[in-house]
């Protein structure tokens, strides 16, 4: 075989087997393919006779003699056929130059070693088919006429369709040796559109944005075309922009003080408290939801507890558990007077000693029973102390509400001594907040109005003892008890505020605003910090007028009303 693709002896047959490289025919539009008969071609392998291929001639009319468009169709097809060998030359010239090294290797074959194998036209270069002029052969397999001037490629064959060309013709693929098709790799099924039902429940995922890629965009095709979808989307992606918010999520601290504030103000007890009562119910409350959810870190933490004594400030440093130790030791003074049992009964029973009757001696001998220190298992019996106390002077009523209970240095009615101890749980509720960093307000307005007014009608014997000791100036006036003496205008601003005039010279006198010789402002809360010994009396007043001697007692002696 040459490198042409052809036998010796049998060139001129094999080439009429061979196809042909098309070349652009710009021209052959204008012929009519229509006119020129197919000739019946033999099957493939077999030598085709001369009278198969018919001889390309123009179509002559019935006359006998060509007519004028037979001669154009004769030149159109000269034409075309001198283009096409010119660009048969070409291509051969450029496929030779784009010769590659693999094709320039001698075969080992006898037959590939006479001549190089054809090159082969690649994709790149490949002339688009254009229809065939007239004549041409219409199969593939079919015998076509060579052409002088044109340039003629063969198909290489296998050798097993050389040996056996029958076979070959039957294969699939004709030339080439049998091997298994190449794989086909299935194409991904697209997926299956989601339903509404599953789209929506996706919302929550997309607006947290934990969802596939798929996902993502299936359900924000679905939001452009379902408006309640859409709405709800919105929502939830708003929601999720709050859990990212800067600001803190906690509540409020003062919520569960004014949830509780408004609870005990609208709950109906099931044994009604008398109003003399409430104070006291209300504080003992506020204090209890503040140290119940407390830990063990908190229950031990420092307190500095502060209070004054004659002209100076003393301070006492304990624990929160010890604060509440404290409050329980002086609440067995009215647990006596009520007939309930004293809780520092075994400190007496252990020491074969007498039960302590002042808030001090009382505090100092609970705290030194109670070592180590106290914990949080101190909350209980006081609680539990504070319930009786409520309930058995609810019980009692008006009866016990004068009784009298005995402080040691004084002695107060029932009614004011719960007062006061209402009041002792505000300042030290303040002290156990401070200490672990939480906010703590003050009791309402009607409470704490009533902690002013007790604290003033203390003040003209807490005068008359301060006189005594040489703390205060001498009494300028004595009148007869249940007159008119000299005063002091107090005026407390704001929260619980109000007016109470002094009586300066006699606890038995009675204030008068027509004898008042000064005046003093202060703020309710101010007032009450000031009576409880935690500011000093020199910065407590907000605003003075008049004599400045009977300011600076009042001041003092309403300092001096506070005690550990």
């Amino acid at each position: 075989m040459s490198g042409d693709g052809r036998e010796g002896d049998r060139r001129d047959d094999e080439v009429r087997d061979a196809r042909r490289i098309p070349g652009p025919r710009g021209a052959v539009d204008d012929l009519d393919l229509e006119s020129v008969p197919r000739p019946v071609l033999p099957p493939r392998g077999e030598q085709a006779p001369e009278e198969t291929v018919p001889k390309q001639e123009a179509p002559v009319p019935e006359d006998g003699a060509p007519g004028q468009e037979a001669l154009k169709e004769e030149g159109a097809l000269e034409a075309l056929e001198a283009r096409e060998a010119r660009e048969a030359r070409e291509a051969r010239e450029a496929l030779e130059t784009r010769e590659t090294p693999e094709t320039r290797e001698t075969p080992e074959t006898p037959e590939a070693q006479e001549a190089p194998e054809a090159p082969e036209v690649p994709e790149a270069q490949e002339v688009p088919e254009t229809p065939e002029a007239p004549g041409a052969s219409a199969a593939p397999d079919g015998p076509a006429p060579e052409e002088e001037g044109e340039y003629v490629v063969y198909e290489p064959l296998s050798e097993t369709a050389a040996a056996d060309p029958a076979a070959s013709a039957a294969s699939p693929h004709p030339g080439t040796a049998d091997a298994p098709p190449a794989p086909v790799t299935p194409a991904t099924p697209p997926a299956p559109a989601l339903s509404h039902q599953v789209l929506k429940a996706l919302l929550g995922a997309w607006a947290l944005s934990a969802c596939s890629a798929e996902e993502t965009a299936a359900v924000e095709e679905h939001l452009t075309s379902c408006a309640p979808c859409a709405d709800e989307a919105l929502r939830l992606r708003d929601a999720v922009g709050l859990l990212h918010t800067d600001g803190s999520l906690d509540l409020d601290p003062g919520l569960r003080a004014r949830v509780l504030d408004g609870c005990l103000g609208r709950r109906p007890a099931r044994i009604p408290v008398p109003e003399w009562v409430t104070p006291y119910d209300a504080e003992t409350a506020r204090l209890d939801a503040l140290v119940r959810d407390f830990g063990a870190a908190e229950w031990h933490a420092p307190v500095q507890l502060q209070w004054f004594e004659e002209e100076r400030a003393v301070t006492r440093r304990t624990t929160v558990a010890g604060v509440i130790g404290h409050l329980m030791a002086v609440d067995g003074l009215l647990s006596a007077v009520l007939g309930l049992e004293d809780p520092l009964a075994a400190v007496q029973g252990r020491g074969g000693s007498e039960v302590p009757l002042t808030p001090v001696r009382r505090t100092e001998a609970y705290w030194a029973a109670t070592h180590p220190p106290a914990t949080r298992a101190v909350r209980e019996p006081w609680r539990d102390l504070t319930h009786r106390l409520i309930s058995t002077a609810s019980i009692a009523g008006r009866n016990v509400a004068e009784r009298s209970v005995s402080y040691g240095d004084f002695a107060l009615p029932l009614q004011d001594a719960l007062l006061d101890r209402a009041f002792e749980c505000w300042v030290h509720g303040t002290d156990i907040a401070e200490a672990v960093d939480y906010p703590y307000g003050p009791p309402s307005a009607v409470h704490l109005h009533r902690m002013v007014d007790l604290a003033a009608r203390m003040l003209p014997a807490a005068l008359a003892g301060r006189r005594r000791a040489g703390l205060a100036g001498p009494a300028r006036e004595l009148v007869a008890p249940g007159e008119p003496g000299r005063s002091v205008h107090l005026e407390v601003e704001g929260h619980g505020g109000g007016d109470w005039y002094i009586a300066l010279d006699s606890p038995a006198a009675v204030g008068s605003p027509d004898r008042a010789v000064a005046q003093v402002a202060l703020d309710g809360v101010e007032f009450c910090r000031l009576v409880a010994g935690h500011i000093s009396p020199v910065e407590a007043a907000a605003g003075q007028e008049g004599d400045r001697e009977a300011i600076r007692d009042v001041l003092f002696a309403s300092a001096s009303l506070s005690r550990l």
